[in-house]
């Protein structure tokens, strides 16, 4: 065993998925999950990408993410928008609330602790 890991989708099955039906506010998003990494402790990292659409979030984990490609609007509940493209990062907190919308389909890379 090694300890490190690159990030090669190639070697790696994409899970499909899509938002529960009650958070959805428009179009027909479809992700696909690429979790490359789980360790001890509820640490995940991967890939994840959507098609266009529009849902609500509700975040009870910690997570840092990298935009690679696209354009996402990320609004928290009575916030202001973050416009995020190519190059942006942020990261979401326990209690987050608001709307995740898919302008252009967008590919991140993430890491989330539970």
């Amino acid at each position: 065993m090694t300890n490190m890991q690159k990030f090669d989708l190639s070697t790696a099955e994409a899970e499909i998925g899509t938002p529960a039906a009650d958070r959805l506010i428009s179009g027909a998003p479809q992700f696909k999950t690429w979790n490359l990494e789980e360790a001890e402790g509820g640490l995940y990292a991967g890939v994840w990408e959507s098609t266009p659409g529009k849902w609500r979030i509700v975040y009870e984990e910690w997570e840092y993410f990298h935009i690679l490609s696209g354009y996402s609007i990320v609004t928290q509940d009575g916030g202001e928008a973050a416009h995020l493209r190519a190059g942006d990062s942020m990261i979401l907190r326990p209690g987050f609330e608001g709307t995740w919308e898919v302008v252009e389909t967008t590919r991140k890379d993430y890491v989330i602790r539970l």
